[in-house]
């Protein structure tokens, strides 16, 4: 597996599995029914953040974007947002994202990671960034309406460099 800064070329590729993910509604309040140009504009980061992909060859398994979390004055803390496909949970994809974006984070001068909103029911998710370094900060009380569990929590979750 390769992570590489993704490319034009790869948003058809990611488009699949993001609609789908947004579309089971247990990660991310993104609304349902993007189209292709909508989804990417919330997706493809432009500088200073950056979008990357992870490939096996022409196949792409997994997306990654990051950048600062707030402008201006809340510049020096990163953000980043993950989704892998789903035909490829399990296999390290996730973890390999998430250790390129702190990385990456590390290496362009930010001072820290955050972040803003991790769905408390998806443990597989949680569990990976606490093994990555990040601690749970807060909890939002049901700021999240999951399709199955109802009204949850969202982690706000961060790591200082």
């Amino acid at each position: 597996m390769i992570i590489r800064v993704a490319e034009d070329r790869d948003w058809p590729l990611v488009f699949p599995f993001f609609s789908q993910i947004v579309a089971d509604g247990q990660t991310y309040a993104y609304p349902e029914g993007l189209t292709l140009a909508t989804a990417r504009s919330l997706w493809m980061e432009q500088a200073p953040g950056r979008t990357v992909v992870a490939v096996r060859g022409d196949q792409v398994l997994g997306s990654a974007k990051m950048g600062p979390n707030r402008p201006g004055r809340g510049g020096h803390v990163a953000t980043a947002s993950f989704m892998v496909d789903p035909a490829h949970q399990g296999a390290g994809v996730g973890r390999a994202l998430g250790r390129y974006a702190v990385e990456w984070a590390r290496s362009a001068g930010y001072r820290a990671m955050q972040f803003n909103a991790v769905v408390e029911t998806n443990t597989v998710a949680v569990r990976l960034w606490q093994s990555l370094g990040f601690e749970i900060m807060t909890t939002l009380p049901e700021a999240f309406e999951h399709p199955e569990y109802g009204f949850v929590g969202l982690h706000v979750m961060y790591q200082r460099f």
